[in-house]
C-alpha cells in the first residue's frame, strides 16, 4: 500500500524523483489490517498505537472495506449520543 505519508517521507523530503523511484521503494510493506468483526475502539487502539489513519478490512485474504479514524470517531460519537438520548429520555420520565 502505499499512502500520502509514504510519498511524504520517501519522496519528497529524501529529494526523489516519482518518475524514476520504483513503488517498491515507496510503500508500506507490513500493513496492518482488521477482520470485520474486531470492535471500534481495539481499530482506533491499534491506529493511535502504530500512527496510522486508516485501515483495510479484510475477510477470508479479500479487502472488503477500508476504515479510517474519522469513520471511527463519528462512530463513537454517534454511540455516545444514542446514549445521551436514553438517558435524557429515562430522565424526562
Amino acid at each position: 500500500i502505499i499512502t500520502e505519508r509514504d510519498y511524504a517521507r520517501k519522496i519528497i523530503l529524501e529529494g526523489k524523483s516519482s518518475r524514476l523511484t520504483p513503488v517498491t521503494d515507496v510503500m508500506t510493506k507490513r500493513v496492518l489490517y482488521v477482520g470485520p468483526d474486531r470492535a471500534t475502539r481495539e481499530c482506533m487502539a491499534l491506529m493511535t498505537t502504530n500512527r496510522v489513519r486508516h485501515l483495510p478490512v479484510v475477510k477470508e485474504k479479500r479487502v472488503v472495506g477500508m476504515v479510517s479514524i474519522g469513520d471511527l470517531v463519528k462512530a463513537i460519537i454517534d454511540e455516545q449520543q444514542i446514549i445521551i438520548d436514553q438517558l435524557q429520555e429515562y430522565i424526562a420520565g
